[in-house]
């Protein structure tokens, strides 16, 4: 494990991974963004005099990748920004090869996206999430001829791109969708010198047999020939994971029409790809044509697997129990721009999880993703954003078909993907006026059509639409057990009969929120209100916090106590279900979303196991104790600071661990050894009651695996004082180091005793010359924010000045608090 992570550092030195251009680089620096929309392209780049009215619109500086909703996403004071942004740059250009092609390459900008050299419009693309490519190569010489060139621009060419997420019901994904449609220039983007002859991309089809005795490789490539070359050699170069040359091969070509076969071999014995030893072999290419050279390298792997009709999952002629989870492009502070650094974090923390598989909701994601994928050991289902909605005209059809194709090709020789996605949730009716159902399933047989055509070697999916299941390889219903519906014993047997319905079957989203730091001595009790033997399928209206039948997702508590218990009981019942091929919990980190204003973290779908800026919740332990083999032990509640009850009554310590038993100490006294048993719930039977009086207690677990031991502890207050519904906020700044200070807001009825279970929504000020760190989507990081076990916490930076914090809640009167400097 610890030799795979290190080996993801490696990707930060990765320029040809998934075939790169012979040299490149990345434009992050130099920036300048105004968002609104210009009055045309002269504005961008029309000579500005200080103080005169050319110098509107302002423009900021920025660096890439950039998003337009980096905060506005999670601003609870504003719907955030649909529209054009504009940016620009001045460019050193200078291609080293004679007669050579400059490219643009884009790893993705949403949603629409214009180019520019100058004034004259070079490309335009739809589609936030695809990667593409604007040759500007002719463009530049033009421009370099003019007298502005030197005298304007000094030497530069001016490059100015318009980004635009407006609404767009003839553009996919849906507007209607449970995330946002993000905007900007939000993953890298590179400046490309290509020689005459380059390659556009590879396709590296690597196949073996069952049993893992016989290999087989097809190498084809698509070819960019602007110039009509007639003759390049072509040098092919297969490298074992350990460095050492399998095969080399040389062919003429002659021809660029098609995909041009290049090799076609048999590999003995290959060195499998595997969740456990995610092998790569590395394909090179050298290919040299009019004097000039082209070298891409592309990573492959070798692997079978197959989804057992009626069956379990297979890789490589072994059952894997796919353990999965969901990521969207989304982060605090940035949105969908995402840094490399933070992509290899995330990815690391899932595989630290224990998790084997992912589903990357509802679009194609960054190139590094899938590389992290391939080298860490995470299988993929990737997916269109064809995502809600019904089904658009021509230009949305074809949108979607352009979209698959361009997923497909693009990430074709990434051995960690099995499932090429088509749809999610196409049974949602409302974006258009029509919604045929027949129509629908004349598209997704389109779709799945293209995608055997384009890759018959994997898998086709959708998620939640009954009346397409037909249609593809492996179908997701909706289950979501304890939370949109039922309770979340139900889960096992509503999962059986899901099976039933379905040659293949994959149970993809289940879970539900949890308000981080807040949790529950009764966690359960909203169960007492649903409806038993009803289905757990989510439908029209359950995420509604209104309206309808009791269900936890409206009646709830939304504490990480509740999503624990939840989350325990579907892990341990994974274990007892042979003919499953396995689940991917939703998601792994918090992420924005327009449709769900009043959540305890606004405009935030909360249903991560760790907060949106990494932050683990108690349920990341939960996970690791059922999926990962390296002793660990967890005690629930390190983020529940006080715990409340009758004075000495019992209450339950868990421990998350998976070692093979464990012992718990209560201020400094043993209160027995425990043995694991996963079907012991809740905790593996790692459970203790304490009865506990009020004051401070230390927590401390002694866990065991073979020969080795780990360790945990806690210390909580026990409040045995009742308390009546909230009279007043307190405000107490906790902590200050290097100029950030964290505050504490503490609800307290008339009798200053601390109300543990208030979920009062608060709106936190700042007067002064700091800085409120707000709009970050996390329970810590937001201006407006429910309470968590009757407090809640924010931070700013202080500027070495004077500040005053405030923070209001209807009802009750607003509290002030000096930060002196």
């Amino acid at each position: 494990m610890f030799k795979q992570l290190k080996l993801v550092f490696l990707f930060l030195l990765i320029v040809n991974q998934s075939l790169q251009a012979q040299k490149a680089q990345r434009l992050n620096t130099g920036w300048e963004f105004v968002k609104q929309d210009l009055g045309g392209i002269w504005e961008a780049v029309r000579p500005v005099g200080k103080g005169n009215p050319e110098e509107l619109p302002f423009w900021q500086k920025v660096s890439l990748p950039h998003c337009f909703n980096a905060t506005d996403a999670v601003d609870p004071n504003v719907h955030y920004y649909q529209g054009p942004g504009w940016y620009r740059t001045n460019l050193a250009i200078e291609n080293p090869y004679a007669n050579g092609r400059t490219l643009l390459h884009f790893e993705g900008a949403g949603q629409k996206t214009q180019v520019y050299i100058h004034t004259t419009k070079v490309a335009e693309h739809v589609g936030g999430y695809d990667e593409w490519t604007a040759d500007i190569t002719d463009a530049v010489a033009a421009f370099k001829k003019s007298p502005l060139f030197k005298t304007q621009f000094k030497g530069k060419v001016p490059v100015i791109i318009r980004c635009d997420n407006s609404r767009d019901l003839e553009m996919m994904p849906s507007s209607l969708s449970d995330f946002n449609v993000y905007g900007g220039i939000y993953r890298y983007l590179n400046l490309v010198y290509n020689p005459q002859l380059a390659v556009d991309k590879v396709f590296a089809h690597a196949t073996v047999d069952v049993k893992g005795a016989q290999g087989k490789l097809t190498v084809k490539a698509r070819f960019l020939n602007q110039d009509n070359l007639k003759d390049a050699a072509v040098k092919i170069t297969l490298v074992d994971p350990n460095g050492k040359t399998v095969f080399n091969a040389t062919k003429n070509i002659s021809s660029f029409n098609d995909d041009e076969l290049l090799v076609e071999t048999n590999v003995r014995s290959p060195k499998l790809w595997s969740v456990e030893t995610p092998q790569q072999y590395e394909v090179k290419l050298t290919v040299t044509a009019n004097g000039q050279t082209y070298n891409a390298i592309q990573k492959i792997g070798f692997r079978h697997f197959e989804f057992v009709k009626k069956g379990p999952f297979t890789l490589n002629g072994k059952r894997v129990l796919l353990r999965g989870t969901h990521r969207h492009e989304d982060h605090a502070g940035v949105a969908a721009a995402m840094t490399e650094e933070m992509m290899v974090t995330e990815m690391k923390m899932m595989k630290e999880m224990g998790v084997n598989f992912i589903r990357l909701g509802h679009y194609q994601q960054s190139r590094i993703i899938l590389d992290l994928c391939d080298s860490l050991g995470i299988l993929v289902w990737e997916e269109i954003p064809w995502c809600r909605g019904g089904l658009g005209g021509a230009v949305y059809q074809e949108q979607g078909k352009r979209m698959l194709t361009n997923m497909i090709e693009q990430h074709y020789n990434h051995p960690s993907i099995i499932i090429w996605g088509l749809g999610n949730e196409n049974d949602w009716p409302g974006d258009f006026s029509e919604f045929d159902k027949e129509k629908i399933r004349t598209y997704m047989k389109e779709l799945n059509n293209l995608s055997h055509k384009l890759d018959p070697s994997r898998s086709t999916a959708i998620r939640r639409c009954d009346f397409c299941r037909d249609i593809v390889d492996v179908y997701s219903p909706s289950i979501w057990a304890g939370w949109y519906r039922g309770n979340y014993t139900e889960y096992k047997d509503v999962s059986k009969s899901e099976f039933d319905k379905s040659d293949r079957f994959l149970h993809v989203e289940w879970g539900g929120d949890s308000h981080a730091r807040r949790h529950s001595e009764n966690p359960d009790n909203a169960l007492l209100k649903i409806k038993q033997g009803g289905g757990a399928d989510e439908r029209a209206g359950d995420a509604s916090l209104y309206g309808g039948g009791a269900r936890v997702s409206k009646d709830g508590d939304w504490s990480e106590s509740y999503i624990a218990n939840l989350i325990d009981w579907h892990l341990k019942e994974q274990e007892t279900m042979p003919w499953l091929t396995g689940t991917a919990y939703w998601p792994f980190k918090d992420f924005s979303t327009p449709i769900r204003p009043e959540n305890p973290v606004p405009y935030v779908n909360q249903k991560g196991v760790v907060e949106r800026d990494f932050t683990k919740k108690e349920s990341f332990y939960i996970f690791q104790s059922y999926w990962t083999n390296t002793p660990m032990a967890h005690i629930y509640g390190h983020s529940w600071p006080v715990r409340w009850g009758a004075e000495g009554e019992e209450k339950m310590v868990k421990v998350y661990s998976n070692c093979d038993e464990a012992e718990l100490f209560v201020n400094g006294k043993s209160f027995g050894l425990k043995k694991r048993n996963s079907q012991d719930f809740p905790a593996a039977g790692l459970r203790w009651s304490v009865p506990m009086q009020k004051g401070t207690y230390t927590f401390k677990v002694v866990a065991k695996k073979g020969k080795v031991t780990v360790t945990d502890e806690i210390t909580q207050e026990y409040q045995t004082d009742k308390w009546a519904k909230p009279a007043k906020l307190v405000l107490k700044k906790v902590s200050e180091t290097n100029g950030m200070a964290t505050v504490e807001v503490k609800a307290y009825d008339a009798n200053n005793v601390l109300c543990l279970d208030a979920a009062t929504e608060v709106n936190f000020n700042l007067l002064g010359d700091g800085e409120l760190i707000k709009d970050q989507g996390t329970s810590t990081a937001s201006s407006k924010v429910q309470l968590y076990n009757g407090r809640a916490l924010i931070s700013l930076k202080t500027n070495k000045q004077k500040n005053v914090v405030s923070v209001s809640s209807n009802g009750l009167p607003t509290e002030f608090l000096m930060i002196e400097k």
